[in-house]
């Protein structure tokens, strides 16, 4: 499996599509890997060379001791794309992903063309929730908390009706790593990204998820706010947009992308 090293952890990554194509970073949520992704390497990886890396702490990629930072993550990203000499990407991040996406953003813009910025949030308490889900996930391990996580994922209508998506997504949440979750919940917990919003001067496509409990509607639409460049768009689905209405994220992604 390849690697790169970045901050002292091996970064597990793929690269699907087009040899010669233009980049298409796509960055996890918390508790999923790389596989969460699998409908938009279908959509993508006919014009894109698609690239997907788990976040530390997640997937196939190692496990520090934590707690993380937000920065750190968007740091991480910067040396993989060094370690395999990449200079620009698109940039796709959902929940956790869209964390990094932000820092990113705004303090290493010379890397970015475009960026969409899924179901994620500038700001996330009440600290104590996340404090809470660290020290259960400690305690007694992933599924303590995998069936209230799976109903903030996803709405009812799909989990009835999709129970392979949604039992592979629970397949994903159980094999993560509680203290690699914990220390991205810490991560999460601690950031306020609000301020750097307003630095960023990309385009960005802002998606958001009508019925999403995890970062509610106004949580994107504060995003879309403060970023000169940004549109947005409202999917029916929970947090997990790109699965729960993957064709509708795709054609999104895909109208924006090709305005570049």
């Amino acid at each position: 499996m390849p690697y790169i090293v970045a901050h002292g952890c091996r970064l597990h990554y793929r690269f699907d599509g087009l040899e010669m194509g233009p980049v298409l970073v796509f960055s996890n949520s918390l508790g999923n890997d790389i596989g969460m992704w699998n409908a938009q390497v279908a959509a993508f990886s006919r014009t894109h060379r698609v690239l997907r890396y788990d976040t530390r702490g997640h997937g196939k990629s190692e496990v520090p001791a934590g707690p993380y930072t937000i920065e750190l993550l968007g740091r991480d990203l910067v040396a993989l794309l060094d370690g395999l000499e990449i200079e620009r990407v698109h940039f796709c991040g959902l929940s956790l992903g869209g964390m990094a996406g932000i820092w990113l953003a705004a303090n290493a813009p010379d890397r970015l063309d475009r960026i969409v910025l899924a179901n994620t949030s500038a700001r996330l308490g009440p600290p104590q929730m996340w404090d809470d889900r660290i020290n259960m996930v400690r305690a007694q391990g992933m599924s303590a908390i995998a069936d209230i996580v799976l109903q903030r994922w996803f709405t009812p209508s799909f989990r009835l009706e999709a129970p392979d998506a949604v039992q592979d997504c629970r397949r994903m949440l159980l094999e993560t790593s509680p203290e690699g979750y914990a220390s991205c919940c810490a991560a999460i917990r601690d950031m306020d990204e609000v301020e750097l919003l307003g630095r960023i001067t990309k385009p960005a496509l802002v998606v958001i998820g009508e019925h999403d409990p995890a970062t509610p509607p106004p949580h994107g639409q504060l995003i879309a706010s403060r970023i000169s460049h940004a549109i947005t768009v409202t999917l029916p689905a929970a947090h997990l947009s790109n699965i729960e209405a993957a064709a509708a994220f795709n054609a999104a992604v895909t109208q924006f992308l090709a305005a570049s």
